[in-house]
This record gives structure tokens, C-alpha cells and sequence, in this order.
């Protein structure tokens, strides 16, 4: 593993980046980090289970997707909020009516807000529409498979040496201080775990399931043993 200001760095087989995967995170979880960020990048990292071109693609273009917008938070459709904008629109001719210049004002700038947010919703589910069959199928051909939030930065990559596939793996934890304890427990690991059992999952029967490169054998539950 190369470390660096940009992250921890790894050129491997498919076993050896899931492994990288997999002390990264428990070093994170030892060091406190938890919640959604945490749970996302769990989710995310490669397992040895997993191809690079399917199963990290298609997760990779998930967690690239364009988010809910505040519309949708809500549960309500482009529809709903532009029929909302309307009555909010006649509420606000009624006020001027009435000689309530203040109450005319605020519908009419609701109704504004309705508008927007429908647009806004309408823009997202177009946006969604297409961007994962064009992420899969363009852009991942021109980029790394790579992670994003709050917590962790990562990309993951496939080179060729030799007959053997290998792997670039490189992950960056975003807090600076985090980052230093993650730091210090990789290198506990190096100095106290010999074995790393990497997790796999039971029915992992053939060697194309990691882009050619045969897996570990299951070792239940156990992510390591010391000696």
C-alpha cells in the first residue's frame, strides 16, 4: 500500500483491493465513523464476490445518480406542486382584492416556489431517465469506477501486467483527523495481522465472478486472525 496526501493507494489482484477495502472500513469503524456516509461506502467498496465491469459499475452509476430534489422529498410530483402553485396564484389575486397587499405578495411568491420545485422535479426525472444507461455505458469507459460523499473518496480502476489482471485501488478519507487514525491502525494491521480473511459469499464458484482472478476460499464470519 502507498500512502500519500491524496489517500491510501493500492496495485493488486482483485483479492488483495477487496482486502485493501476491507481494512480501510474497519479502520474507519474502529475510529468512530458511522452513519449513512459509513453505511454507503460499506455498500460500495468491491467484495470478492463482485465483477468490476457489473456489480461496481452498476453501483458506482447509482451512487453517481442525481439526487431527490426537495419536491420529491416530499412525495410530490411535478403535478401536485403546479396545482398547488395555482391555488396559491388565486389566493394571491383574492388578497390584492381584499387590499391585502402583504398576503398577495407572500402567495404570489409560494406560487413561485411551487413552480421552481415542479421544474426542478420534472428536470431530476429526466435527468435520471437516461444518466445510468450513459454512465455505464460511456462513461466508465473513459473514468475509473469511483465513490464520493462526505466521508471517504475513492477509484478503482483495471490494468493489465503481464497475463494477469490488476487493480488500482485508491481510497481518501476526507476529515484530516479521521484520516490519521485510519492511518494508524492500517499500519497496527501490518504489524499484527498475518492473515486477513477476506469476505466472501457462498455461492463465489467461478473465477470470472472477479474479472478472471480466482477468489478466496469463504471463511464465515471472520475478517482476521493474529498469530
Amino acid at each position: 500500500m502507498e500512502e500519500s496526501i491524496s489517500g491510501f493507494k493500492l496495485h493488486g489482484t482483485w483479492g488483495e483491493v477487496v482486502e485493501h477495502g476491507e481494512r480501510i472500513t474497519r479502520a474507519l469503524h474502529e475510529a468512530g465513523a458511522s452513519g449513512d456516509d459509513f453505511d454507503e461506502w460499506d455498500e460500495w467498496r468491491p467484495k470478492a464476490h463482485e465483477r468490476l465491469g457489473e456489480d461496481v459499475n452498476q453501483k458506482t452509476a447509482e451512487q453517481a445518480s442525481v439526487g431527490e430534489g426537495e419536491g420529491e422529498k416530499a412525495g410530490k410530483n411535478p403535478d401536485d406542486d403546479l396545482r398547488t402553485a395555482g391555488e396559491k396564484l388565486s389566493e394571491s389575486y383574492e388578497k390584492a382584492e381584499q387590499g391585502d397587499n402583504e398576503g398577495a405578495m407572500e402567495r404570489w411568491q409560494d406560487s413561485i416556489g411551487y413552480v421552481a420545485r415542479a421544474a426542478d422535479s420534472a428536470s431530476r426525472k429526466a435527468m435520471r431517465a437516461v444518466e445510468s444507461t450513459v454512465y455505464q455505458k460511456v462513461m466508465t469507459q473513459l473514468a475509473p469506477y469511483y465513490f464520493d460523499n462526505e466521508l471517504v473518496s475513492a477509484n478503482i480502476q483495471k490494468t493489465t501486467r503481464g497475463e494477469r489482471p490488476e487493480f488500482i485501488f485508491e481510497v481518501n478519507v476526507n476529515d484530516d483527523e479521521l484520516k490519521e487514525q485510519v492511518s494508524t491502525r492500517l499500519g497496527e494491521y501490518e504489524d499484527s495481522i498475518d492473515r486477513w480473511h477476506v469476505d466472501t459469499e457462498k455461492k463465489t464458484e467461478t473465477a470470472e465472478a472477479v474479472d478472471g482472478v480466482e477468489p478466496p476460499e469463504p471463511k464465515g464470519t471472520t475478517r482476521s486472525t493474529t498469530n
